[in-house]
């Protein structure tokens, strides 16, 4: 099998050098025609890609979110800092933002809700039963008189805590989005509809109102998307810090400019392909998935330090660098190209996740990391062949060589027996340690606001202030009633619905809970009096119907037909806990009823909690399966390219330790397993295997060649010890300038793929050979001499 590999590997060297200026030029042109398709992508964002489109929650909330809304929404709060709303100066101002959300950019204009919209009215008990009205009448005049009326009729209209703040210092206006712009048939866009907000409502209301001292708070997925967008511009920054970050640790690993603008170029090279492939297939960058690029750059230079230490390593024996760089591509095409499948197959497996935004960053990084093969470890040696190193720098390098050399045969020390057992015992504790904290991380996001961004947002401060000033909160969960026509009308059915009504309210973390049968038995009150003994809800359906004719579709709590009635539970937050206990409290009651009563169904769930329980529930579900694929690839893959279990067990064995300690340490520094981290595992998973690749690739060399254990590990060491060691730590502060970005999310990625690039590192350079010395221990080319 060796021999067979090894005549395909110089079939493919012969076609690759024998023709190397066209191939160059080739590249080239390729390359032209690739930056060109990068540079017309665009970012791409949509809400339903951030959806399980495939999750029984998100069947319902598709189903009737044109009669009830969606999760897509947004709502802006009017804020003054003392007194009231009911001044001349605010009804003026909240006139003109309703005006202006009316005719925002892929709003639907029916779905809009505020003080001046018709769908939000009051009903009150007259003398002949009922009479109501829109909460600011058609003939209203921001006057005392007219002022001191919308100030009543809020009151009757029920609306303090939902739509005016619960001390009247604040209002809100709200409006649901769609995916089409229905002005130009076009696919929304999400920036620019955040940017509008920012510049037409935010900033020129405030300067407006600033005389009342007005602030304007705006959340929901619009504006979640424009901030992520905003922040996301930094990139540009990091990349240039990373991109010389990188480039000193390759010079002081190289000695030699040409040596690290040759693996950097190439690099960048894979990254202008990922993108321009990108764009070519139909995909656009999302924000989710912007630090793609920064992976795959990281990636690249990573296998470019490695073909420039084999590179070198054969100038040294004496070849020239033609013969060198064919030499270099002899020996590094299979375990790198190993290295680099084992990387793509790793990101494919995080496909399994069925949303979207997720798949597009599996795609975006397979596609990366797969042209890493082309430009790294064809493009490279190559480009190698062409470079003459001059006397004085080889004996420079050969100087600093036989110092690094001391350092390598001291490290091979451990391969005797003791400090072998030592190590394995530490990863022993470690894993131990490390597996009990990992059990107790949580689904879903552990800290309040929007985990994209930073506590210290002015998205989330925004959060914060609506939640803190409003009785519903900004986490609403509706569960779905779905009955028998005129539904509303039916005793059993209603209730039934308030049965649930009072289960839900009793449920911790449940902030308040509107439904239709709590509503109806207030205004049945109302018909009779307003007497507390006629809150309950009517036997009769004529009486019944009386209660709910106040009630109408625009509330969003019942349809045409009576037969589908939302229950909105508002919660305290939307924290892993909050959503789980909410979220099991209505399974287990739907459960019981479903059974019972065939005319009710309750269905979970639209809601912007209702969207984060079913994302919640496919990231629990798919975390195993994709840690078990992507394992699964790297061992046989492992056991494809070394022929050998002992070896698929010595590179995996720390790849395991290592992602046990990553989930720890997502526990420890409460970051959730969510949208944003689930991959990271895979990601690190995938990378950290090269180390091991390119190790234990040079241990079989030398074990082939008859050498002992520690003889091999020793000149292994000295081989490809530097180049393991410079590219951990180059992929590790690569990733590290994440940790500052304004995005929670990217800093997230940061810290657990640095963590994981160190490890992995380490693991490779003393695990891996501590487990590999007991397993080769009676190799055949001869024993441990300890």
């Amino acid at each position: 099998m060796a021999k067979r590999n090894y005549n395909i590997v110089n079939k493919i060297e012969k076609v690759v050098f024998a023709r190397r200026g066209l191939l160059v030029a080739l590249f080239l042109l390729v390359t032209a025609g690739m930056f060109y398709s990068a540079f017309k992508a665009r970012v791409d964002v949509s809400f339903t890609k951030k959806l399980p489109l495939q999750h029984e929650y998100i069947q319902t909330f598709l189903q009737y979110r044109e009669q009830f809304g969606g999760a897509n929404r947004v709502v802006i709060a009017l804020m003054v800092p003392e007194g009231d709303i009911f001044t001349p100066e605010f009804f003026d101002i909240l006139k003109s933002v309703t005006d202006e959300v009316f005719f925002l950019p892929g709003v639907d204009r029916a779905q809009v809700t505020s003080l001046f919209t018709p769908n939000v009215r009051f009903v009150e008990i007259v003398e002949d039963g009922f009479s109501g009205g829109n909460v600011v009448p058609d003939d209203f005049e921001p006057t005392d008189e007219g002022l001191k009326r919308v100030r009543e009729n809020v009151i009757k209209s029920g609306r303090v805590g939902r739509l005016v703040a619960n001390d009247f210092s604040g209002t809100i206006v709200s409006a649901q989005l769609q995916e089409v712009n229905p002005a130009t048939g076009e696919k929304l866009d999400y920036i620019m509809v955040a940017n509008h907000l920012e510049k037409n409502i935010r900033k020129r209301f405030e300067e407006e109102g600033k005389d009342i001292g007005l602030t304007i708070h705006i959340i929901g997925f619009t504006k979640v998307i424009g901030d992520i967008a905003k922040g996301a511009r930094s990139v540009i920054l990091f990349f240039i810090i990373s991109f010389l970050v990188t480039g000193s640790f390759v010079y002081f690993y190289s000695q030699s400019m040409r040596l690290t603008l040759l693996p950097l170029a190439c690099a960048l090279i894979a990254v202008i392909w990922q993108i321009g492939l990108l764009h070519v297939l139909g995909y656009g960058i999302d924000p989710m998935s912007i630090l793609v690029p920064f992976l795959v750059f990281a990636i690249g230079v990573s296998h470019g330090v490695q073909m420039i230490r084999c590179f070198r390593a054969e100038i040294f024996l004496g070849k020239d660098s033609l013969e060198a760089a064919r030499s270099s591509f002899r020996q590094l095409l299979i375990p790198g190209g190993t290295a680099l499948i084992t990387d793509t197959i790793g990101f494919v497996t995080i496909l399994l996740i069925k949303i979207e935004v997720i798949q597009e960053l599996a795609k975006s990084a397979s596609l990366g990391v797969a042209t890493i093969i082309f430009t790294t470890l064809v493009l490279l040696p190559v480009l190698l062949s062409f470079v003459r190193l001059k006397p004085e720098y080889l004996s420079r390098v050969a100087q600093r060589k036989e110092r690094t050399n001391v350092i390598w045969t001291k490290l091979a020390r451990i391969s005797e027996a003791r400090i072998s057992l030592v190590i394995i015992a530490i990863a022993l504790v470690l894993f131990v340690t490390g597996h009990r904290k990992a059990s107790e991380i949580k689904i879903g996001d552990l800290n309040e606001g929007v985990p994209e961004l930073r506590e210290s947002s002015r998205y989330n401060i925004d959060s914060s202030t609506i939640t803190k000033n409003f009785t519903i909160g900004v986490d609403l969960l509706s569960v779905i009633v779905e009955t028998v026509p005129d539904g509303c009308i039916d005793y059993e059915v209603m209730a039934n619905m308030d049965r649930f009504e009072w289960h839900m309210r009793n449920i911790p973390g449940v902030q308040s809970v509107i439904g239709l049968p709590g509503l109806a038995k207030v205004i049945n009150a109302g018909w009779n009096e307003g007497s507390p003994k006629w809150q309950i809800l009517p036997r009769h359906p004529a009486v019944l119907a009386q209660a709910i004719s106040p009630i109408d579709t625009s509330t969003g709590l019942l349809n045409a037909d009576c037969d589908v009635m939302p229950i909105l539970v508002f919660l305290e937050d939307h924290k892993a806990e909050t959503i789980e206990s909410v979220i099991a409290a209505v399974k287990a009651y739907a459960i019981e009823n479903n059974s019972e009563d065939p005319k009710v169904k309750f269905n979970l769930a639209s809601g912007n909690v209702g969207v984060m329980g079913a994302t919640n529930e496919v990231v629990s579900a798919a975390q195993f399966p994709i840690l078990i694929y992507v394992f699964a690839a790297v061992i046989i893959l492992c056991l494809l390219a070394f022929r050998s279990w002992k070896a698929a067990f010595c590179i995996v064995i720390p790849l395991g330790l290592v992602s046990v300690l990553a989930y720890a340490l997502m526990q420890y520094l409460d970051i959730g397993l969510k949208v944003s981290t689930l991959p990271v595992v895979a990601l690190g998973v995938g990378v950290g295997v090269d180390y091991g690749i390119y190790l234990f690739s040079r241990l079989q060399t030398c074990f082939a060649q008859g050498e002992y254990f520690e003889e091999a590990l020793a000149a292994a060491f000295k081989l490809t010890g530097s180049a393991v060691v410079f590219t951990g730590l180059t992929l590790a502060i690569g990733v590290s300038t994440w940790i500052f970005s304004e995005l929670k999310f990217q800093a997230d990625m940061g810290i657990l793929l640095t963590f994981m690039f160190f490890l992995n590192m380490l693991g490779a350079m003393l695990l891996l050979p501590a487990i590999a010395r007991w397993l080769y221990r009676h190799h055949k080319f001869g024993e441990s001499k300890t």
